[in-house]
């Protein structure tokens, strides 16, 4: 990761963030069929993204996980992709979840979910509120702007600098969360397209059992990652 202040290293961030993920499934057999390679980022058609919302969380998530670090990028493991996906069922509905109010947006995050607005609406209502604080500020919407000026702009997003509404002042933390998440969700979700991700950390996937290993220390696993579709790394 980009040295943004108050952000760790891309490093610290790769290591904290696996640490803390939670990936679970059961492995199909070692001869599951390859699936077709993905359409190009270029030509992928977002499920709910509108084009401005697409060029935004192509821009933003590159910056957060660049592609010139010690590991893959966000955009080599199709985190956007991950991301429309994810806002376009339930979760960026917030279907399942407690909505009612009374709500407070300086509460304890440990006391939920803050705001009416579902993961998707927030979205859809701070990127161009920050879209135009980026033009105003720095002459250009957020996607247009070079490398070390996005990096300027998430770091003023992060603190709030351009005060917006209480309702949406979690997005970054809710961009950020899902950046995270797409990078090292299973690949059947979207994102850490061929197990990048993984395999850059060691995770060894969604392995069945690893009965054999149980006695075993200190020793390097061998074997590549699985996903839960059975794609192998």
């Amino acid at each position: 990761m980009r040295d943004i202040p108050g952000l760790p290293s891309r490093r610290g961030f790769l290591k904290a963030s696996a640490a803390t993920a939670a990936i679970a499934g059961i492995a199909v057999p070692a001869k599951a069929e390859q699936k077709p390679e993905p359409v190009a980022l270029t030509e992928y058609k977002p499920d709910c993204l509108k084009p401005s919302e697409w060029a935004f969380v192509m821009a933003a998530v590159a910056r957060l996980i660049p592609s010139d670090g010690e590991g893959p990028g966000a955009i080599e493991t199709r985190v956007p992709v991950f991301i429309d996906k994810q806002l376009a069922g339930d979760y960026g509905k917030a279907s399942d979840w407690y909505m009612q109010g009374p709500h407070d947006a300086a509460a304890d995050p440990l006391r939920g979910w803050q705001t009416p607005l579902s993961p998707l609406e927030i979205y859809q209502q701070a990127i161009p509120v920050f879209d135009d604080w980026c033009k105003t500020t720095h002459g250009k919407i957020f996607a247009e702007l070079d490398a070390a000026t996005q990096d300027k702009a998430l770091t003023s997003l992060q603190k709030n600098e351009m005060k917006i509404k209480p309702e949406l002042n979690q997005f970054f933390t809710i961009l950020l969360g899902n950046t995270k998440e797409g990078y090292f969700s299973d690949p059947m979700y979207g994102g850490n397209h061929g197990m990048q991700a993984w395999s850059y950390i060691g995770f060894p996937g969604a392995r069945g059992s690893y009965k054999e290993w149980v006695g075993k220390h200190n020793v390097k696993y061998p074997l590549g990652p699985v996903s839960i579709s059975g794609e192998r790394g």
